[in-house]
């Protein structure tokens, strides 16, 4: 029988991504980055006039960030030890929206916190190559995590077989952004998500 499967973001999943962000962005670049308000377009401005950053500028800073301050980037509590011990009965798969240019990094910066499992580069909606994997590893049970709701969305279309746990691991950011409607469960803390995982896939029922 195949093994279930385990498909997951990588920021905010597992690494912390806006807080080290924000302290970059303050050091370097003179530029206050407030996201408690849930709206990333609206979160930057510089310091010195209060205007807003260009779009334009934030990818610009957002590739800045991914090119040579990943170093910067630390685990989210339990995320390590839930997804090595995960693995001892399931794949594992990390599908991270992150540019060619920084994959090899991302690779590197997981196996250097004790995360070393197949990292799947990808831009756009999630749903389309978590069926790709689907595919590939032809698991008996599959669990999607994700913090951002349209991936939720998308693998709810593309691979809707798949449970879906919506997972927002940074402390500061989590309370300012609601459950995404596609996502069976949300759940902030992997102690608790875990367990969630492990259930479902000694349970071996998809959802759908």
């Amino acid at each position: 029988m195949s093994r279930p499967l385990l498909v997951t973001d990588c920021d905010e999943v597992l690494l912390h991504m806006v807080v080290p962000f924000r302290e970059w962005l303050a050091q370097a670049h003179h530029i206050d980055f407030d996201f408690t308000g849930g709206s990333f377009a609206e979160a930057l401005r510089h310091k010195l006039t209060g205007d807003l950053v260009a779009d334009e500028q934030v990818w610009a800073l957002l590739n800045g960030f991914f090119e040579t301050e990943m170093h910067r980037q630390y685990p989210i509590a339990g995320a390590v030890e839930a997804l090595n011990g995960i693995a001892a009965g399931a794949d594992v798969v990390i599908l991270t929206n992150i540019g060619e240019f920084a994959a090899s990094g991302r690779v590197e910066q997981l196996r250097a916190v004790g995360i070393d499992f197949p990292v799947i580069p990808n831009r756009g909606g999630k749903g389309r190559p978590l069926s790709r994997l689907i595919a590939q590893y032809r698991p008996s049970v599959t669990v999607f995590v994700d913090d951002l709701g349209e991936h939720h969305q998308s693998s709810a279309k593309h691979a809707p077989e798949v449970w879906r746990l919506h997972m927002v691991g940074e402390p500061e950011l989590a309370p300012n952004i609601a459950p995404a409607p596609d996502a069976h469960a949300r759940i902030d803390r992997w102690a608790e998500a875990r367990g969630w995982i492990e259930d479902l896939f000694a349970r071996g029922v998809r959802a759908g």
